[in-house]
């Protein structure tokens, strides 16, 4: 402790910056704890005031007291009280309870603070899981602990705390970014109570940066505060640093606004970009197995079985030999059949008592006696065989079976009901009583009652009246159960059998006694038939093992319905005359003494428990001092199988030795349903050596090898024998998956037995009997070792020295990750092993594994306590991460808490694992805490693909990038020059004139119709009206606005005729028009600035508007927004005068500028293009010839006319073309969805423009109102072509459910098709008239990703469909062009789409921000081939492919597919994904994704999720989003954001804006309900 009475302030400055500098490399990991020490101490030494004769290890830490005073510098603190050596357990379910445990686990986590992992805490809005922040505030309860306890442990907690916390500064960094907005409050750093029982001198040796930072820690409480929970609120915890000792890697932390610079060096303020950083950083360090190496086939990636190891352990043991039980001694005097035992004590031992029941209360409620038994279940017998029906149709017959619905309180109706079945000769299958329609695993039930063909239920009149009813009073229909009838079997119903009836008793034989239930990992209930002879043999064989004599008395606390409880307690008991006391469940809930009183009561001489029962007994002793269990001569722990039982046995007689019991009566045994008892350890002698115990590797039972564990002491288990092999039984242990070979020595597998006391089979289930019940054990070499069947026991142990066998887990607990093997229950020991244990419930937590990625991957859900704060959550869950890294050398996957209570139970309050899982693939667990972890546990990942440099020439014509022998992928439109126009257009270049012609030839004929949202024509126009119109605006511009030719003019206006009018205006008077989107009234802040920016970068000399728009753009509301004293000139067009201009301008040549056409991309960018009037003249002639557009013609068009083919649409073809245009602003839909459709059928339009925005609108918002619209004569059979105009891969599914939604309004499938524009041409395909449909083709996504197209069959996996994106345009070329040589491709490849045509636009006006890089957009040429012609590039992804159809000259047709835009495609693993792609999965993954957008991040993927449902689903997504990317597209997801409805930004053309709202994430504006992050 170098730096004890240091006055830092009192230091020379360089001493100061060397300590800074120190701090900062412990901070940035660049330096060991201990070096630091070292290092710290070495600069301090000189400066330490040395106090006289005090060894300088006693000089305790300021404030390691219990009650550090607010201000204590260097308070004396009075040394603790000492520990009393015996301590109560706490809360702790010591089925997994182990100090050697919970020591390894400390240490494990001890390592791994040296590493420091500072995981980024999720971020949740409060309102999603409301918590007041009182609440989190609440000090730890220590009720548990004794007084002196608690004040050590606060001493002993804070020491380690600190010793966590204080290391590193970048601690204090993470946590100030963390007190989020989000969270009320950000609970501080001082953790609960992290360690109970640290001894004093390690108090002593703590690190020495935890003193100086103490010393500088205010500590914000008036009073002197418990500092287990101090929890300042609102705020990080503050460290007050004296001025002049700065220390350089604090300051970052200090003030929440400093700029943080994130990995590509872009200043982020934000929470979320501080968070990101810190998971970054964590992901950075090395995973813990190495990768291993894969390789890529070039067909696809294969995700190689990881090389094995060559240190992992082998066994290296001879075969094992089979062991034999001792021989089943032959006892003259035994019953030929149970029921012959029942009927002999029934006649001579009538009055010995067979069983008590106790009540609620544990006392005893009544005892029946040998002879009511048997004469209950006499009439109960004659009942069921001869008073259920009519004599000549009885409605049982023996071997029927019928299933027992008896609660557990209730063992004498179970017993009566039991042995009358027996007497009867049917088949009793015993269940649990269902509590409700939907109990957790109910429909599983009716699965075994089905596979036993039960249709009968024996049960008592109060369990029936408590079964759940429907309104008319029936038994309610359970979920999958068969129909059942019911009978109540209490004694006044029952008939006393005629004077000559006596029960049928063969002696046993092969048939089927009884049905025990078993539920498989699955979830599956199958039954396990037992037969007469087995069930008498398991007895006989119970009683030579356990020594049972007659009389005895035995205390049950199991379930007397199956297992142990059944066989030692229903049946063995009554074949030796034993008075059996059972002890429900709900007794011990209430009084968990009751059963070690029934002992001492009853001086029993059996208990049969299990390990929970003695944890209970324990943590209630103190409450009974004069308890004496010295009667006990056996002590059955029936869960002893369980290697976690081990530590409970042990306290338990820690505990109880004092009170009578004897060490050598505790008898483990292992249990399984189809074998039965598997062994028992027998009841020991007085003072014979316990036997000993086993200390396994853990990392060798991972590889499925016996090593004692010598090495790490941290990763060892410890396991209890289960005693010997049952009397009459030979078992083997055989290998656990693949054909049953015998196993060696030194190797774990599944035990397997031979034995006549055994089950026989699954019940109605032949072929999965086969596989479990008539198993042939084979040699090495694959001969079969003899001829008798074993029994698979789902047992995976050993056989140690002695012949002792040694269970180390269940088949079903056990879960394979990449090879090695992991058991649920020692996961569940680590996870409970970690200290402080106030955040979980410690019975109620399930471990399971989900298949992801071609591997298991473990998840752990547990329920979480009410009064946990996040904080304390996480910190927990961050804890079982490193705990279980390091003890079993595994990465949990996902981590998740779920609210108390909510998890699915089962009847005996356990958890129902397999529910639990299904809930959990299904999305409906709703935790309120979760962790992923992929990035961590995922380590079978194909290697990042790495691109060939790829040699360019014309030999690659040859080789590589074109096969001989593959046509060049190129296609064309018709030719335009051929086509002979006859129109007297023709001979006009400019759309002017051809305005002023029409204007005079045919004034009156109409061009545009404006509808209202009710389709109401609210304005029109004639060739004249807009010639006129044009004049006014052309006259207006050189009059006002001092207007010069060629000077750009802005446009704001709403959809409409002004639009027009305007636009033909500004040709007229010689300027530029610039269309631009009138900002959003009710979004002024989001939508104007956009407007300002066209203005700006266009250099606009004037806007022309409205009066309303131009109202808006002075508002206050503006202003707030933009300065609005800089606007142009700003023209109003409503009230103009009639006034002509001088003259129309005529541009001198048509290379000359028509308007400027300004966009904003997916991606962010604002582009404008230069559209010239000789381009205007080529696309609209190409389009009137592609669609056979004349006068008489009309079309409807519902499209933004802003940019694109949208804007040509709508402003510039109609005025060309002649024919008259409907126009339906998009807006209108959103009041009246049916709009648009309605004026196709009343108008009997043939061809329609619209968006995908529009159709998606239809079809969600009419989906439902098909038949009133059908009913209103809604008629679409008259529509022949209906285009979608994008720019974008056509949406398939979208059109494809369009389609089929309106078929039955007569809308023909064939009409819907996609028009295809881009930047460079605004219109480059579009489905016309003539020419072949478009076709679809199915691609293979895993070769997309390299950039290749691979065709598949429809419905192969990983299909994507791609439709064409119609039929190229008169006139347009294109070409596909590999984007980084700039060489042709070959057909079926994918490359970048270029054009050439005479309407390619004339390039960028300007880029705004990105000027240099648009130089080879409209001027590029190919590197091979064809030098001479003159592309442009789209910037689109796409392939052209050869079909069999063929197109209007006859020849075959090219048809292009459109994949996707270059700038949103994602590169991540050296490979291209589209978002799209990855959306469509996430969107698929849980019915309440609305909507998904995915972008990159630093080469995270971040996933936002746009939830419909209600907000306790949000965390229900975190893990299926993860899980489908991962499976389908081979993509870890570092982010997951859930947002609400509405969040994702989409443009008006229907396209997410990916990039803002990445800007939006980073800049944390998304108010989002839940952010996890991926670890």
């Amino acid at each position: 402790m170098a730096d004890r009475g240091v006055d830092f302030t009192a230091l020379p400055k360089e001493v100061r910056d060397q300590l800074a500098e120190l701090d900062l490399e412990l901070s940035e990991g660049d330096i060991t704890q201990k070096g630091y020490e070292k290092k710290k101490a070495k600069l301090l030494a000189p400066y330490v005031p040395q106090i006289q004769n005090v060894d300088p290890g006693l000089q305790l830490p300021p404030g390691s007291g219990t009650n550090p005073s607010p201000n204590s510098e260097t308070t004396p603190t009075p040394a603790p009280r000492h520990h009393r050596t015996h301590r109560s357990g706490g809360a702790r379910d010591d089925r997994y309870r182990s100090d050697i445990h919970t020591e390894a686990v400390k240490a494990a986590l001890a390592k791994h603070k040296e590493e420091k992992m500072a995981l980024p805490m999720p971020t949740k809005r409060r309102s999603a899981f409301v918590q007041s922040a009182m609440d989190n505030c609440t000090p730890p309860d220590t009720s548990s602990a004794s007084e002196d306890e608690g004040s050590l442990r606060r001493q002993a907690a804070l020491s380690a705390m600190l010793a966590q916390s204080l290391q590193s500064s970048e601690y204090w960094i993470n946590r100030s970014h963390q007190s989020s907005s989000t969270s009320s409050s950000a609970s501080s750093t001082l953790s609960h109570g992290e360690s109970k029982s640290q001894n004093q001198n390690q108090t002593q040796n703590q690190p020495s940066a935890l003193a100086d930072v103490l010393a500088h820690t205010r500590i914000e409480n008036s009073v002197p505060p418990d500092v287990t929970s101090v929890t300042p609120q609102d705020r990080g915890p503050r460290v007050d640093l004296p001025a002049s000792a700065v220390v350089r890697g604090m300051s970052r932390g200090q003030s929440r606004s400093s700029m943080l610079d994130t990995a590509d060096g872009v200043p982020a303020h934000s929470r979320v970009s501080t968070k990101i950083q810190q998971l970054l950083n964590t992901l950075k360090r090395p995973k813990r197995p190495p990768l291993s190496e894969f390789f890529l086939d070039d067909a696809e990636e294969i995700v190689e079985v990881p090389q094995p190891d060559p240190n992992t352990p082998k066994p290296e043991g001879r075969q094992m030999v089979p062991v034999k039980g001792e021989p089943l001694g032959v006892v003259s005097n035994w019953p030929p059949a149970l029921q012959a035992a029942l009927a002999r004590w029934g006649a001579t031992q009538a009055k010995s008592p067979a069983l008590t029941a106790l009540d609620i209360t544990g006392k005893p409620l009544y005892t029946l006696t040998y002879g009511k038994l048997w004469t209950r279940s006499l009439k109960l017998a004659y009942t069921l065989l001869n008073k259920l029906g009519t004599k000549n149709e009885p409605v049982l017959k023996p071997g029927d079976r019928v299933a027992l619905v008896y609660p557990n309180s209730d063992p004498g109706m179970f017993w009566v009901a039991f042995y009358g079945c027996l007497l009867a000769e049917v088949i009793p299958v015993p269940i649990e009583v269902p509590l409700s329609r939907k109990d957790a695993g109910s429909q599983q039930i009716g699965f075994l009652l089905g596979s036993c063909g039960v249709s009968l239920a024996l049960t008592s009149e109060v369990c029936l009246k408590g079964l759940p009813k429907t309104q008319t009073g029936e038994i309610a229909q359970f979920k999958g159960w068969p129909r059942l009838k019911w009978v109540v079997t209490d004694s006044k119903y029952l008939t006393k059998p005629s004077k000559d009836w006596q029960p049928h008793i063969p002696t046993a034989n092969t048939d089927t006694a009884y049905i025990e239930y078993k539920a498989s990992k699955e979830g599956t209930v199958m039954g396990v038939a037992v037969s007469k002879i087995s069930m008498l043999t398991h007895c006989q064989a119970l009683t030579q093992a356990c020594n049972y004599c007659e009389g005895e008395t035995l205390v049950n606390v199991l379930d007397f319905k199956k297992d142990m409880g059944l066989w030692h307690g229903v049946l063995t008991s009554v074949m030796n005359r034993i008075h059996t006391i059972s002890v429900p469940y709900a007794v011990m809930k209430a009084s968990p003494l009751s059963w070690v009183q029934r002992v001492h009561t009853h001086k029993a001489r059996v208990a049969l428990v299990k390990c929970r029962d003695l944890h209970w007994a324990m943590m209630a002793h103190k409450e009974q001092k004069d308890i004496n269990l010295s009667s006990l001569r056996m002590l059955i722990v029936a869960d002893g199988a369980n290697p976690w039982s081990v530590s409970s046995c042990d306290a338990f007689l820690n505990v109880f030795q004092a009170h009578g019991l004897k060490p050598e009566v505790i008898c483990p045994c292992a249990s399984s349903p189809e074998a039965l008892t598997v062994a028992i350890r027998r009841p020991g002698v007085r003072g014979a050596p316990l036997p000993a115990r086993a200390i396994l590797s853990m990392a060798g039972l991972s590889h499925g090898v016996i090593r004692v564990n010598t090495e790490d002491k941290n990763s060892a288990l410890t396991v209890q024998d289960v005693g010997h092999v049952m009397p009459g039984a030979l078992m083997c242990i055989v290998k656990p998956d693949g054909p049953p070979m015998l196993c060696k020595t030194d190797e774990i597998g599944e035990i397997v037995l031979h034995s006549r006391a055994g089950g026989t089979m699954y019940y109605g289930l032949p072929g999965v009997t086969k596989n479990t019940f008539e198993v042939i054990p084979v040699n090495s070499s694959g001969t079969p070792i003899g001829e008798v069947p074993f029994t698979r026991t789902g047992l995976l142990g050993f056989v140690g020295p002695g012949s002792l066998v040694f269970v180390v887990g269940k088949l079903e607990g056990l879960i394979m990750v990449s090879g090695r093997r992991h058991n649920a229950d020692d996961l569940v020991a680590t996870a409970l092993a970690v200290e402080p244990v106030k955040t979980v419930y410690r019975g109620r937590i399930a471990v399971f594994s989900v298949t992801v990625f071609y591997d298991e991957r473990i998840v752990i859900v547990a329920e979480q306590r009410p009064d946990a704060s996040e904080e304390d959550s996480f910190q927990w869950m961050s804890r079982v991460l490193q705990a279980i890294d390091s003890i079993h050398q595994v990465g949990l996957y996902c981590l998740a808490l779920v609210p108390a209570n909510t998890l699915p139970k089962t009847p005996l309050g356990g958890i129902h694992v397999s529910e639990t899982k299904q809930h959990f693939l299904e999305g409906s667990l709703h935790p309120c805490n979760i962790l992923m972890c992929p990035h961590t546990c995922v380590t079978n990942m194909p290697k990042p693909r790495q691109k060939q440099p790829v040699g360019v020439g014309p030999a690659s014509i040859m080789v590589g990038n074109l096969v001989a022998g593959k046509r060049i992928a190129q296609a064309a439109g018709r030719d335009l020059g051929l086509i002979e126009d006859q129109d007297l257009i023709r001979k006009h270049q400019f759309l002017s004139e051809a305005l002023q012609l029409r204007a005079q030839t045919d004034p009156e004929h109409i061009l545009y119709m404006l509808l209202n949202c009710k389709g109401v024509p609210v304005s029109t126009a004639t060739c004249l009206q807009l010639h006129k119109r044009a004049e006014k605006v052309a006259a207006a511009l050189l009059e006002r606005g001092g207007i010069n030719t060629g000077d750009n003019v802005v446009l704001l206006y709403p959809p409409g005729i002004d639009l027009i009018g305007s636009f033909y205006g500004c040709l007229y008077a010689g300027c530029i028009p610039v269309t631009v989107r009138p900002p959003h009234q009710q979004n002024l802040a989001a939508t104007l600035p956009t407007v300002r920016m066209i203005i700006d970068v266009s250099k606009a000399a004037c806007i022309l508007t409205t009066q309303t728009l131009m109202k808006v753009l002075r508002s206050k509301e503006a202003a707030a927004t933009v300065n609005v004293k800089t606007w142009p000139a700003i023209i109003d067009t409503d009230d103009l005068p009639r006034k002509r201009p001088p003259q129309i301008y005529k541009p001198p040549t048509p290379e000359m500028l028509a308007y400027l056409d300004f966009s904003v991309s997916t991606t962010g960018m604002l582009t404008g293009v230069k559209v010239s009037h000789a381009a205007v003249s080529a696309l609209c002639r190409s389009i009137k010839l592609q669609c056979e557009l004349y006068p008489s013609r009309q079309i409807a068009i519902c499209l933004d006319p802003y940019c694109g083919l949208g804007f040509v649409l709508w402003c510039l073809s109609s005025v060309y073309s002649g024919h008259q245009s409907i126009l339906i602003p998009p807006v209108e839909l959103e009041s009246s969805p049916s709009l648009w459709l309605s004026t196709l059928s009343q108008y009997k339009i043939r061809d329609t423009f619209c968006s995908y925005s529009v159709m998606e609108l239809c079809t969600k918002g009419l989906g439902t109102q098909t038949e009133a619209l059908k009913a209103r004569g809604l008629n679409l059979s008259c529509v022949r072509s209906c285009v979608v105009v994008a720019e974008e891969r056509p949406r398939l599914v979208l059109s494809q459910s369009f389609s089929k939604l309106f078929k039955d309004m007569g809308l023909s499938p064939r009409a819907v098709s996609t028009a295809f524009g881009s930047r460079v041409n605004l219109a480059i395909c579009l489905q016309g008239t003539a020419g072949p449909d478009p076709s679809t083709v199915y691609v293979d996504m895993k070769s997309l990703r390299h950039d290749r197209v691979r065709l598949v069959e429809r419905g192969a996996p990983q299909s994507l469909p791609l439709t064409e994106s119609g039929t190229i345009l008169p006139g347009v070329r294109v070409i596909i062009v590999n984007p980084e040589t700039k060489g042709p491709l070959g057909d079926s490849h994918l490359g970048e789409i270029w054009v050439t045509s005479p309407h390619n636009a004339s390039g960028y006006y300007t880029i705004y921000g990105e000027e240099s890089l648009q130089a080879d957009h409209f001027n590029a040429r190919l590197s091979f081939g064809d030098p001479h012609t003159v592309w442009a590039r789209t910037g689109y992804l796409g392939f052209v492919r050869r079909t069999e159809l063929l197109d209007a000259s006859g020849d075959r047709h090219d048809a292009l597919f459109v994949v996707g835009s270059l700038d949103e495609t994602l590169e991540l693993r050296g490979l291209r994904y589209h978002p799209i792609d990855i959306e469509t999965s996430v969107s698929r993954s849980h019915r309440s994704i609305a909507e998904s957008a995915v972008f990159t991040w630093t080469n995270l993927l971040v996933v936002v999720a746009e939830l419909s449902g209600s907000e306790q689903e949000a965390l229900d997504l975190v893990p299926l989003v993860t899980n489908v990317v991962l499976d389908e597209h081979h993509l870890i997801v570092g982010v997951v954001v859930i947002v609400d409805p509405g969040v994702i930004p989409i443009n008006s053309r229907g396209e997410k804006q990916r990039m803002h709202l990445r800007d939006s994430f980073l800049a944390d504006q998304l108010d989002p309900i839940y952010v996890a992050y991926n670890m």
